[in-house]
């Protein structure tokens, strides 16, 4: 049957019993395979980890210029690692790279997510971003919807309820903004106020640990200047002692004399 159509008799599940075989053109079967390899090759992204890096000390300049290309990398579909280099005195403060790292996600959340949050790698702290297909879509239809609301005003607007809807729409939004710049103040000033309160906890606990130091050096030196005193009077102690011994002894020896010759006056009468 194969030969009278002109195709190929293909086996194509030779562990069935019976096998089981396939009429087919094989060598057109065999190409749209290729092509169809090669589609599946070309759709396939090729996910690529790139890296930033940033110090603890960043100015603003750099910092927005870094996470402008942050921002590019995670629209382009790659990963991002953000990493936070710390140097000498600056690993006794890690809070500074994760304030860092905390920004700079909140600077793209429009187009990437966290993926790994931030963890401490020896002298370097790491987050990992990904790119947020959802987050992209909702900031584009936003954008696109801004630019519309932007050309109906430009235009101006014929039925005068509707532009009083749009002014009673753009004031609610107005005040929706100052009220979340108010609570957003109000915690920034809460946070600076608990931040100083620590500083000067750890201000006081450093005065109250040089106070002790101080308090028991001036101890020490007190309890010194006693023992030199105690030795002083036990010296002096000693030699009024001695003197004592050397007076008493001659006064004996005076009276033993005395007795001496007093007892050669009685041997020898006049």
């Amino acid at each position: 049957m194969a030969r009278e159509l002109e195709l190929d008799l293909v086996e194509v599940a030779d562990k069935a019993n019976p096998p089981v075989c396939r009429i087919m053109d094989y060598g057109k079967y065999r190409y749209e395979a290729s092509q169809k390899a090669k589609e599946s090759r070309r759709k396939s992204t090729n996910v690529v980890v790139k890296e930033m890096k940033y110090r603890p000390k960043i100015g603003a300049g750099d910092f927005d210029t870094k996470t402008r290309k942050v921002e590019k990398f995670l629209g382009e579909g790659h990963k991002v690692k953000v990493t936070i280099m710390f140097r000498g005195r600056e690993m006794q403060h890690p809070e500074l790279g994760r304030r860092i790292l905390d920004q700079v996600a909140q600077a793209v959340i429009d187009v990437g997510r966290v993926e790994i949050f931030p963890k401490q790698d020896g002298r370097n702290m790491t987050m990992v971003l990904a790119p947020d297909k959802k987050a992209q879509a909702a900031a584009a239809a936003d954008k696109k919807k801004a630019d519309a609301d932007a050309a109906a005003a430009g235009t101006g607007s014929e039925d005068p309820i509707e532009a009083a809807v749009e002014a009673e729409l753009a004031e609610e939004h107005l005040v929706d903004d100052l009220v979340a710049e108010t609570e957003e103040t109000i915690v920034e000033a809460e946070v600076e106020a608990i931040e100083q309160e620590l500083a000067d906890a750890e201000t006081e606990a450093v005065l109250e640990a040089d106070a002790d130091l101080v308090t028991e050096a001036d101890l020490g030196a007190d309890t010194d200047v006693d023992g030199i005193i105690e030795a002083e009077i036990e010296a002096e102690l000693g030699a009024d002692a001695e003197d004592d011994e050397i007076i008493e002894a001659e006064i004996e020896v005076e009276i033993e004399a005395e007795l001496g010759s007093d007892a050669e006056d009685a041997d020898n009468p006049a």
